[in-house]
């Protein structure tokens, strides 16, 4: 069962990433005498699954997918919009987060940074230990690997140059971007040669359960950053092994990646495991996990339309218009629109209520446009102020290999092979056949469409402002003018605002660290 990786310790596991140049790393010999988990952990395999499941853990809490990563990710992209009340929220959808002011950025940097040393905790500790069955030991060595990957791709693609803790030691100095996603590289690449195709047919401690990271999640995300760092024939290579797994496809049903009824299905590589009937009810807002947290979600609550929750993200009318630009086969509207926007359309439901009927009375609201994707609003729940929605978030889908192994083609001058893999994706949601209704694209109209694909295959995925950013568009004048355009968000970016500033915080404790451009 995938609730198993929930089982992880609290104690020994909290945040310990001390950074001063003041103390020295045989200072982290010492014991504590009210403490003995450090001297008498790390004996067993179950020692070593309690540990990985500790790194896990911090993809659960508000700095990661609780709730702050997913605001990262998204709302600086033109397929969302945030006028949020909180400050802090909305800065980040106007490109001015506040060096003074860590909130949502600054919790999301700490807790990649604790589950890099969590990830390192197995790394350094597992080897020496003496398990009966090799294959659990590197499936453990090769999920330590993979989660140490994720947590620094999210630090190195959101805060560029940032330190890269490899070993436990007590100051780690800034690297460049590029140092970070070799790193990441590296990793990747490690969790791939150890790591199985799913735990179906594995036998240990792990066997049969869902959500642990496998090999097809570590070549994806591989594949991703060769991308995203334009190694385009590396990443084609990587994205091709992931297809020739033979392990994923399509959900026949493209809503059924954002809802509990269909989790861990074919088309998910990695998701983020939420559950209602896990742990207690009490959010985890991080540091020390707590004995009463739960393994819930609180981005239901943030993105749910008005009057379901806090409507701190709404999508654009850029992302609407868009959607209506190409009709499917029989002239209806593409079924992305309806499964990631509400908004007023005769017989429209949201949390059992008639749309037209429940904003009557509010003209602005019952013209505007609300997220329906990752929401509860399918009639079980009233609404979202519970701030518990168990439902998974998708990281990493197949689709999104499909259209970066399209990229690839494309970029490394095979733009013709490109139109099977885009048209896999529309055959899902019944659009035509592109090579028929655009026939001989050059290579720059194919940057374009697959623009055009991704935007609408994506939104509110976290995905759309990262290619935005890797396509160089905000340094294309041209391109920026059209993304203002749609957005009125984009007139508030300056240059080296597509980052994060590195946290106060972190340039107190790590002398000689340079903040990130324009902060």
């Amino acid at each position: 069962m995938k609730y198993k990786i929930f089982n992880y310790i609290a104690v020994f596991f909290s945040l310990a990433l001390v950074t001063t140049s003041c103390v020295d790393n045989e200072d982290l010999e010492q014991l504590d005498p009210n403490n003995n988990a450090v001297d008498s952990f790390w004996k067993t395999d179950e020692d070593a699954l309690k540990g990985v499941n500790a790194a896990y853990g911090s993809l659960l809490t508000d700095g990661t997918y609780m709730r702050s990563t997913p605001l990262l990710l998204d709302v600086k992209a033109d397929d969302s919009r945030t006028n949020s009340p909180w400050g802090s929220m909305y800065n980040v959808g106007h490109f001015n987060s506040n060096v003074a002011d860590a909130s949502i950025y600054g919790w999301a940097y700490e807790t990649y940074y604790q589950g890099i040393y969590r990830a390192n905790q197995v790394l350094t500790n597992v080897p020496g230990i003496d398990f009966e069955d090799d294959a659990l030991k590197n499936r453990i060595l090769g999920q330590a690997y993979f989660l140490r990957g994720l947590f620094l791709f999210h630090a190195v693609n959101m805060f560029k140059n940032v330190p890269i803790p490899t070993e436990l030691a007590v100051y780690y100095p800034q690297k460049t971007q590029e140092e970070g996603w070799a790193q990441v590289i590296a990793d990747f690449k490690a969790a791939a040669e150890l790591l199985p195709n799913s735990y179906t047919g594995v036998s240990g401690l792990d066997a049969g359960q869902k959500g642990r990271a496998t090999k097809g999640a570590a070549l994806g995300y591989l594949g991703k950053a060769y991308l995203f760092t334009k190694d385009f024939t590396n990443a084609r290579t990587t994205f091709k092994q992931v297809i020739d797994l033979g392990v994923y496809s399509l959900t026949a049903n493209y809503r059924d990646n954002f809802t509990t009824a269909n989790e861990n299905n074919s088309e998910s590589l990695f998701e983020v495991q939420f559950s209602r009937d896990a742990g207690g009810v009490d959010l985890g807002w991080g540091g020390a996990p707590a004995s009463g947290w739960g393994k819930t979600s609180a981005r239901a609550i943030t993105y749910a339309p008005r009057a379901f929750g806090w409507t701190d993200v709404q999508p654009t009318w850029a992302l609407f218009n868009e959607f209506k630009e190409e009709k499917t086969k029989t002239g209806a509207d593409d079924p992305r629109l309806d499964a990631t926007i509400f908004y007023n359309k005769p017989g429209t439901k949201l949390y059992g209520k008639d749309f037209a009927a429940f904003y009557a009375s509010s003209p602005a609201d019952l013209n505007d446009l609300f997220c329906r994707k990752y929401q509860n609003s399918d009639g079980e729940f009233a609404d979202e102020y519970d701030w518990r929605s168990g439902i998974n978030e998708r990281l990493l889908r197949y689709a999104d290999i499909l259209l970066m192994y399209a990229e690839c083609l494309n970029e490394t001058g095979d733009t013709p092979g490109a139109y099977t893999y885009i048209q896999m994706v529309r055959n899902r949601v019944n659009l035509p056949d592109l090579a028929t209704t655009k026939p001989g694209l050059t290579q720059e109209q194919m940057r374009e469409q697959i623009g055009h694909e991704r935007f609408l295959e994506f939104p509110l995925e976290g995905h759309r402002f990262d290619d935005i950013r890797r396509w160089g568009w905000l340094q294309n004048p041209t391109k920026l003018a059209w993304l203002k355009a749609r957005d009125n968000e984009f007139n508030s970016y300056t240059a080296g605002r597509e980052y994060f500033p590195i946290p106060q915080l972190e340039m107190d404790n790590n002398p000689g660290t340079v903040q990130n451009d324009s902060y």
